[in-house]
């Protein structure tokens, strides 16, 4: 098996001149598009772009419609929390009385107190 040997700088320049022929070659060797076919392709992508904004949008719109059915949550979340808290609240009040009530109540105590001082 031979042993590698190093390629010279001009043998390196060489090779990437030729390398840059072939591929120039290969490119001037492809055909040209003809006018239909540019308007084919033009139409095409025109197509794939609307697709594409049109699918954003349509993400876009589902966002925000689940942005705001999560608003709407926590609002009937905080609306929920605030109402039991009120409930709450009303159920450890003690209940207020009428004056009518206050005085009855003054009435059968001060008849108490007499009824016990006769005795």
């Amino acid at each position: 098996m031979p042993q590698f040997k190093q390629p010279s700088f001009e043998e390196r320049t060489a090779a990437a001149a030729k390398a840059k022929k072939a591929a120039l070659k290969k490119l001037a060797a492809k055909p040209k598009l003809s006018d239909e076919e540019l308007a084919e392709r033009k139409a095409a992508r025109l197509k794939r772009e609307e697709e594409a904004a049109a699918k954003r949008e349509a993400k876009r719109a589902e966002k925000a419609a689940a942005l705001e059915k999560e608003k709407a949550e926590k609002e009937a979340q905080r609306r929920a929390e605030e109402e039991a808290a009120e409930v709450e609240r009303l159920a450890n009040m003690k209940p207020v009385k009428t004056e009518a009530e206050k005085k009855a109540e003054r009435d059968r105590k001060y008849a108490a107190r007499k009824k016990r001082g006769r005795r």
